[in-house]
């Protein structure tokens, strides 16, 4: 594993968000240093994505959570465009509708999976339901302490069937969740991205924060971890997901299939045949 991945990873034990400082930038120079190496990983991105494509054995699934101004959006508008639209998902997870509401928690998830070959991404996902379910006590306690251990099991259940799963969560600071919230409301261009239930949010900050930490605890296995993204910094947030995901598609070292062709033959044959039409 190497540098951003290790010092960002969360492993076993009792996770405090306290740790990692949102607006650190571990594992970086500064700013400039970022962008290059921002700009390095995307198109390492963009070559791997071809071969998991062309492989068609093996998929990704990355995971976008984290709260309200956090910066999903700008990950997938900065970072996510690295990957080729053709086999490329973004499936963004609201309020369920009432046909999803009418059957399990992981209904809808499991039908954004990735197919073999591609790369599918979350904007939030399945841990909705331990964070909003539980924050806002929408099913009892009993309730949503079992969705841990279905989490794991769907997560492990993607992993042997040949999905890798990255999980980042975009950890921003309440001072700077506040500057953005007000960038938005002096924009009129983002006027639309704002909401009064934003601010009623805020006033369950510390009932998140005690969410995630559990969430991210309970649901980090080694095949399948979370990783705490330090996003007060936007150009950090980037550089850390991008280098993560290159790393990640790297190690899974994705190969065109091998075909026997007699390439001078066919050489031969189009160079005969390319006369007039």
């Amino acid at each position: 594993m190497k540098g951003i991945a290790k010092q960002l990873r969360v492993g076993k034990g009792k996770v405090k968000l306290g740790r990692w400082d949102p607006d650190s930038t571990p594992g970086c120079k500064d700013r400039a240093d970022a962008e290059a190496r921002t700009e390095a990983n995307l198109e390492r991105i963009d070559a791997l994505q071809y071969g998991l494509h062309a492989e068609g054995a093996r998929s990704l699934l990355i995971v976008l959570q984290g709260m309200d101004t956090a910066g999903k959006d700008g990950l997938i508008r900065k970072v996510m465009t690295a990957f080729n639209p053709q086999g490329c998902r973004v499936t963004p997870f609201k309020v369920p509708t009432p046909l999803e509401a009418a059957h399990d928690f992981l209904w809808r998830i499991h039908q954004a999976a990735p197919a073999r070959g591609e790369v599918a991404i979350f904007n939030r996902s399945h841990y909705e339901d331990v964070l909003v379910a539980r924050v806002h006590g929408l099913v009892p306690r009993k309730v949503w302490m079992r969705r841990y251990g279905s989490i794991n099991r769907f997560e492990r259940h993607l992993e042997e069937h040949g999905t890798r799963v990255l999980k980042f969560f975009l950890h921003i600071s309440r001072k700077e969740q506040k500057k953005r919230l007000l960038a938005r409301l002096d924009d009129t261009r983002k006027n639309w991205k704002f909401s009064e239930g934003d601010i009623a949010e805020r006033s369950h900050w510390s009932a998140y924060q005690r969410a995630y930490a559990d969430a991210l605890e309970r649901c980090s296995p080694p095949s399948a971890p979370w990783y705490v993204i330090p996003a007060d910094a936007k150009w950090y947030r980037n550089l850390a997901v991008s280098e993560i995901v290159a790393d990640a598609l790297e190690a899974m070292d994705p190969r065109p299939p091998r075909v026997n062709l007699d390439v001078a033959r066919l050489k031969r044959r189009l160079v005969r045949g390319d006369g007039p039409a």
